[in-house]
């Protein structure tokens, strides 16, 4: 998996499907000709909790361990499908944890279903289970009509004490915590609510044989910071709504954005580098990656001397390397340049000389199969250092729900139909 890859131990029992993460390959069934594709997905992290997010983004009051309760948690699709079946994740964790129930539905709203759409989930045939430390649990397929654009709501129990959860923090949809297995329930009683995924890895969907999934990897500004909550503001969100709009595509884009990842190093999740396989290559359906990754290499270690000292050739080597694995497998990346952040407390003269350097090298003709010039769309036209005023929320870094929707707009669609 990476260099903090888990110990996975010996379990007693063990009841599910494990996806195969190897080689890029989709977890499709064996015995069909199904052909899925990934609508939604994100990415965990290695911090256990998440008490609260930085400026600009709410506290996510995801819970420290689980016991008897229910969590329902709400997904954005972005392509529809008639069959869905969901991957749940214990990767980054050193327990396994216990499933007693699952369950997807149509959301109504406020954390309640659509009566008639409820569907229990089996895994291997059995609706409860446990998944082993490191190890991801696919489900087995239900047949459930699944419109682009729409939500969903997974509810999953769990039955015993789960230790700090596999999650993705900034989840920016609200999610609810119930007493006991809720899981078929209309409505969750008495909730509890967060802002985080726990253990939620994707949803895909059976799609026709031409449809495929653009996955967004990217860091804070990709993850959907500063946009607003239960708004679906986040770039990736509103790309995947032009594609819908466009009615020539059928194409998912998922966001695989974590808040202060790095290209080079593990901090804020595993780097882009370690979690490449995991967060593309395991995601069935992909064809398309785009990349938006590595002003947090530049703020922290972009401002300094010395041997450990970033250079703007040591960050290409790392774009280098993620465009070379994903053409092994198939599969096309388009750079976004990164994006200027005058004002911003970890910002230098030295990073910035690296930025424009990479920035001039993303655009560059030949290094990535497509590009997308964030930089160009967002800055301000008479100080290009620091984001257009009426795109800065305050922190002078993440853009807000204009400035995503500026992003979203910035794409050539037909870079998608070739």
């Amino acid at each position: 998996m990476s260099s903090r890859q888990i110990r996975v131990g010996a379990l007693a029992t063990v009841v599910c499907l494990l996806a195969s993460l190897a080689q890029g390959q989709s977890a499709r069934p064996s015995n069909t000709g199904e052909h899925w594709v990934a609508t939604w997905a994100t990415a965990q992290q290695l911090m256990a909790t998440s008490a609260g997010g930085r400026s600009g983004a709410p506290p996510s009051n995801l819970p420290a361990t689980f016991a008897n309760q229910t969590v329902r948690m709400i997904v954005r699709t972005s392509l529809g499908g008639s069959r869905v079946r969901i991957q749940l994740s214990n990767m980054l964790n050193a327990q396994p944890v216990e499933i007693g129930a699952a369950h997807i539905a149509l959301h109504e709203g406020r954390g309640a279903i659509q009566e008639g759409t409820d569907r229990s989930l089996t895994f291997a045939g059995s609706s409860s289970f446990t998944i082993p430390p490191g190890a991801l649990v696919v489900s087995d397929p239900v047949d459930l009509a699944v419109r682009p654009l729409s939500d969903l709501a997974v509810s999953i129990y769990l039955p015993h004490d789960t230790g700090p959860p596999t999650n993705h923090p900034l989840g920016l949809h609200t999610a609810y915590i119930s007493n006991g297995d809720v899981t078929a329930s209309v409505g969750m009683p008495d909730p509890k609510t967060m802002t985080a995924y726990a253990w939620l890895s994707s949803v895909d969907v059976v799609a026709p044989a031409n449809a495929f999934t653009v996955v967004a990897l990217g860091d804070s500004i990709t993850d959907g910071y500063s946009t607003t909550l239960d708004a679906d503001q986040a770039w990736p969100t509103l790309l995947a709504k032009r594609l819908i709009v466009d009615k020539t595509q059928r194409v998912a884009v998922v966001n695989q954005g974590i808040s202060g990842n790095q290209v080079l190093r593990d901090g804020a999740g595993l780097s882009a580098l370690a979690r490449f396989d995991r967060d593309v290559l395991s995601r069935p359906g992909v064809k398309w990656v785009i990349l938006l990754e590595g002003i947090n290499d530049i703020n922290i270690r972009g401002r300094m001397d010395g041997p450990n000292a970033l250079t703007s050739d040591e960050l290409i080597r790392g774009y280098r390397q993620i465009i070379a694995r994903a053409h092994t497998h198939g599969i096309k990346v388009m750079g976004a340049t990164i994006m200027p952040e005058e004002g911003v407390p970890t910002a230098s003269e030295r990073g910035e000389q690296i930025r424009q350097t990479v920035n001039r090298w993303i655009r560059a003709n030949g290094n990535f199969d497509a590009v997308v010039d964030f930089d160009m769309t967002v800055r301000d036209p008479q100080r290009p250092e620091r984001l257009k005023q009426q795109f800065d929320p305050g922190d002078h870094i993440h853009p807000n729900d204009a400035g995503n929707q500026a992003m979203a707009d910035a794409f050539d669609l037909s870079v998608f139909k070739k």
